[in-house]
C-alpha cells in the first residue's frame, strides 16, 4: 500500500520557499523561435515549450505524476538580466485579464475522458480539412494542435521522469505502474480508473503551467464514475484504492500554498472547486459510491483544498447528508451544501435546457458553470450599502463630499418610507450600469484572435468543431458575467431601522439621521443604541426580512435587462467572499448601527452577532428571500459548535433543519465548527496552530494565513449550540 502520510512529508518541504518561478522564461524561449508567426501561433509554441522544457518533478512515493514545482528553480539557476528581458518579452504578448474570461472554468472533462490525448487530436485534423481555406480557423486549429501535442510530449515527459527514478528508488514498483498509466494516457484514451484520474491531473496541472487560477475539477463523482464501476466489476479495484488514488492526487493542490511565487487565494492554495452529489441529467439522484469516496479522500488530506461542494436535493440520501455533515464536524468547513432545487431553477430561468441545468458544476467559490460549454466565468463587485448611503445624502459620498450618484431627492424631502425607496432604487440603477460599464470596457479590450486560447478551447465544446475560440463563437453557450451583491443584511437592518426610527416611532428625523452617519455618531451613542435595536435580519422577524426579500427581488429585476458582448446573462451573486471588508470601507456610518469604514455583512448571512434568537430562526429568516432568481449562487455562512455535528443525535436534528432550509428555497449553506476558544488560541499563538483550516466564505483556508481583518471577521460570526 501506498504511504500517504510519506507523501506528505515530500510535499510540505521547507526547501520550496526558496524556489523562483520561470515561468516567464519558459514562455520567453518559446516565443523567441516564432517572432515571425502570427500572434495565435507564436503563443501556441510559447505554451508549447513551457509544457515540455518544465523539471518533470516526481515524488518518491508517487501515484499520481505531475507537480508544479517543475515551474521554479533555485535562486541563482538564472540570471536575473534573463528574467527581466523575458518577462518584457511576455508581457508585450499580453495576457487576458479575469474580466476578460482566462480562468475559473470548468473543462469538459466527460468528452476528452471519451476521446484521449489522441482522439482530440484527431478531432483537430479533421477540423483542420473541413476549413481549407479559411484563415483564421486553420491558424487557430494549427495553434490548437501545436498546444495538444506539447501536451501529449509532457505527459510522456512524466513518465520517462518516472521510470528513470525508479531505478533507484525503494518503491520501483509503484513510479513503474505509474510511470506505465501516464505512458498509456499520453496518446490513447483512458480504459481504467486510475488512468482516467492519471489523465484528470494532467489535465489540470497543464493550467498551472499556462498560470490560470482556480480551475475546477467539475463532478467528478459523475465523470470517473463509469470507469470505477467497470473497475470495481473486473476486480482490479477497490474503494480503498480508490480513496487512495483520489488522496494522492488532491494533497497536491496544496503544493501551491507552499512555493510564495505560486498564486494563491487569500489563507490557501488554488480554489479548486469539486461537485459531488446533485441531479442526473434525466433529474434522478446522482449520488453514488465515488460521492461518498471523494469526502473520505478530502478528510485525509485535512488541507484547505479542493473546494468540495455538495449538491443537495430532496432525494438526497440520508448516508450522504451524514457523511457531509460528519467531514464539516472535523473544522474543515467542506463540503459548502447547495440547494439543486434553488439553483436548478434559476439557471433554467436562464434559458439553458433543463438537462444541461441539472448538470452543472462549480467554479471558484460558489459560482454555477455550465461544465465545459461556456466561456471562463468573471465577475465583480456590486456594493449596494453603498447605494443606502448615497439615497440618504441625495447621491453625495459621506465620506468625500463628491457627488458619485444622481441627485434623487435631498433628505428633508422625502416624508414616507416610500419615497426613500423609490430613491434607493434609482441609486441602485445607476450603480447596476456604471459597474456593468466597468465591465464591459476591460472585457471588449481583448481581440478576439490576438488573445485567443486555442488550447484551453479544446476543453469547451464545440470549438474545435467550430474552429473558434472559446472567447469567440466557439463555446455552446455565450459569455456570462456575475456580480456579487454585497450586504444584504446590512441593506435590510439599515431599511428597517429607517422605518421603524424614522417613520413608524418618529425618533429622528431622515436629515437627522442623514447628519448623525455623516459624522459617524459622535456624540449621538444614544441614536446608535437604537438603531442597534431595531429589528435585524436573522431572527424570524417580517418587519426587517421583508427588505432582505425585496433586496434580492429588485437585484434580480435590475440586472436582467443586462447582456454581454456575445449576448449571455448577468447574474447576481448573494456571495462577498473576504470582499465585504474593503467594501465596507467606502461604506459610511449606515442606518444599522454600523460605523463608517466597517465591515459589511457577510454574503448572504445575518450580520455577525446580530442574529440571537437561535439557529431555528436564523434557518426561518434566511430562506425567505427567493433563491430562483440567483443563478450564480449564494453563501450562506454558519458557526456551530463542533458537538452539534459530532453528537449523532444533535446532528439529526441540525439535518433535519438543514433539509427545511432547503425545502423553504434557501440556496446554500457553508459551516464553520472551529470554537472561538480556538481560533482566539490561534491568534495569540498561530505557531501552535500551522494546520488548522477554517471556512472562510465560500472557500476554506489556513487560519495562521488569513489577515487580520478576516481573522476578526469569522471571530464575529455568531456561534450557534443549538
Amino acid at each position: 500500500m501506498a504511504d500517504l502520510e510519506a507523501l506528505k512529508r515530500e510535499v510540505d518541504n521547507p526547501d520550496v520557499e526558496k524556489l523562483k518561478s520561470i515561468g516567464d522564461i519558459l514562455y520567453y524561449r518559446g516565443y523567441r523561435e516564432h517572432y515571425r508567426d502570427s500572434a495565435v501561433i507564436s503563443r501556441a509554441y510559447a505554451l508549447a515549450n513551457v509544457f515540455t522544457e518544465h523539471k518533470k518533478h516526481i515524488y518518491e512515493n508517487d501515484l499520481i505524476l505531475g507537480s508544479v514545482v517543475g515551474r521554479h528553480l533555485p535562486e541563482g539557476a538564472f540570471s536575473q538580466a534573463e528574467a527581466d528581458y523575458a518577462k518584457k518579452i511576455v508581457q508585450s504578448y499580453g495576457l487576458v485579464s479575469f474580466q476578460g474570461g482566462v480562468d475559473h472554468y470548468t473543462p469538459d472533462f466527460e468528452t476528452f475522458l471519451e476521446l484521449g490525448v489522441g482522439g482530440v487530436l484527431e478531432k483537430i485534423e479533421r477540423s483542420l480539412e473541413r476549413y481549407q481555406g479559411e484563415k483564421e480557423k486553420t491558424e487557430f486549429l494549427t495553434a490548437a494542435k501545436i498546444s495538444m501535442s506539447a501536451f501529449s510530449d509532457m505527459i510522456l515527459s512524466y513518465a520517462e521522469a518516472a521510470e528513470k527514478k525508479a531505478e533507484a528508488s525503494e518503491n520501483r514498483e509503484q513510479l513503474q505502474k505509474a510511470a506505465a498509466v501516464c505512458r498509456k494516457v499520453a496518446t490513447q484514451k483512458p480504459e481504467t480508473f486510475y488512468e482516467a484520474l492519471q489523465l484528470v491531473w494532467m489535465i489540470h496541472l497543464s493550467f498551472l503551467y499556462e498560470q490560470r487560477y482556480a480551475m475546477a475539477l467539475g463532478r467528478m463523482d459523475q465523470y470517473l464514475y463509469p470507469f470505477y464501476e467497470q473497475d470495481i466489476r473486473t476486480g482490479i479495484l477497490d474503494d480503498e484504492k480508490a480513496v487512495e488514488l483520489f488522496s494522492f492526487m488532491l494533497y497536491k493542490i496544496d503544493e501551491r500554498r507552499l512555493i510564495p511565487e505560486e498564486p494563491g487565494y487569500v489563507g490557501g492554495s488554488d480554489v479548486v472547486n469539486i461537485c459531488i452529489g446533485g441531479l442526473k441529467r434525466d433529474g434522478s439522484d446522482a449520488t453514488n459510491q465515488l460521492s461518498g469516496l471523494l469526502i473520505e479522500a478530502v478528510r485525509r488530506c485535512n488541507i484547505s483544498g479542493p473546494n468540495l461542494t455538495a449538491r443537495m436535493h430532496q432525494n438526497t440520501p440520508d448516508w450522504f447528508w451524514d457523511a457531509c455533515l460528519s467531514l464539516i464536524a472535523t473544522g474543515l468547513g467542506y463540503p459548502a451544501l447547495t440547494n439543486d432545487e434553488a439553483t436548478v431553477p434559476a439557471l433554467a430561468e436562464c434559458g439553458y435546457p433543463i438537462a444541461d441545468c441539472r448538470d452543472y458544476s462549480m467554479v471558484g467559490c460558489l459560482e454555477a458553470f455550465m461544465s465545459g460549454k461556456q466561456p471562463p466565468w468573471s465577475d465583480g463587485r456590486y456594493n449596494t450599502p453603498k447605494y443606502v448611503e448615497l439615497a440618504i445624502n441625495n447621491g453625495i459620498c459621506m465620506q468625500t463630499g463628491v457627488a458619485i450618484g444622481p441627485a434623487t431627492g435631498r433628505a428633508e424631502e422625502m416624508h414616507s418610507m416610500q419615497d426613500f425607496m423609490d430613491a434607493l432604487v434609482k441609486q441602485m440603477e445607476f450603480g447596476v450600469y456604471e459597474q456593468f460599464r466597468i465591465y464591459e470596457n476591460e472585457n471588449r479590450r481583448y481581440h478576439p484572435i490576438q488573445y485567443a486560447q486555442p488550447y484551453l478551447s479544446c476543453y469547451c465544446r464545440d470549438c474545435v468543431e467550430r474552429g473558434r475560440d472559446i472567447n469567440d463563437g466557439g463555446a455552446v453557450y455565450p459569455t456570462v458575467y456575475g456580480l456579487g451583491c454585497m450586504g444584504i443584511a446590512t441593506v435590510a437592518d439599515s431599511l428597517a431601522a429607517i422605518e421603524k426610527l424614522v417613520f413608524c416611532d418618529g425618533t429622528l428625523t431622515l436629515s437627522q439621521l442623514r447628519d448623525i452617519l455623516i459624522c459617524n455618531f459622535e456624540g449621538y451613542e444614544d441614536i446608535r443604541r437604537k438603531l442597534l435595536e431595531a429589528p435585524k435580519y436573522g431572527n424570524d422577524d417580517d418587519f426587517v426580512d421583508k427588505y432582505a426579500v425585496w433586496y434580492l427581488d429588485i437585484h434580480a429585476e435590475l440586472f436582467r435587462p443586462l447582456r454581454t458582448k456575445d449576448g449571455g446573462r448577468v447574474y447576481i451573486a448573494i456571495a462577498s467572499n473576504t470582499n465585504n471588508i474593503p467594501a465596507g470601507l467606502e461604506v459610511a456610518a449606515t442606518p444599522d448601527g454600523r460605523k463608517n469604514r466597517e465591515p459589511l455583512s457577510d454574503a448572504a448571512s445575518p450580520m455577525r452577532n446580530m442574529d440571537r434568537s437561535g439557529l431555528t430562526s436564523t434557518i426561518l429568516s434566511t430562506s425567505k428571500p427567493d433563491f430562483k432568481k440567483v443563478a450564480c449562487g449564494s453563501v450562506m455562512n454558519q458557526k456551530f459548535t463542533s458537538e452539534l455535528l459530532m453528537n449523532p443525535e444533535k446532528r439529526e436534528k441540525v439535518k433535519a433543519l438543514l433539509k427545511v432550509y432547503f425545502q423553504r428555497g434557501g440556496q446554500e449553506i457553508q459551516i464553520n465548527t472551529v470554537s472561538k476558544k480556538t481560533l482566539l488560541d490561534a491568534k495569540k499563538h498561530p505557531e501552535k496552530y500551522q494546520n488548522l483550516v477554517v471556512r472562510v466564505s465560500g472557500f476554506s483556508a489556513f487560519y495562521h494565513k488569513l489577515s487580520e481583518e478576516v481573522k476578526e471577521d469569522i471571530l464575529q460570526r455568531t456561534e450557534k449550540n443549538e
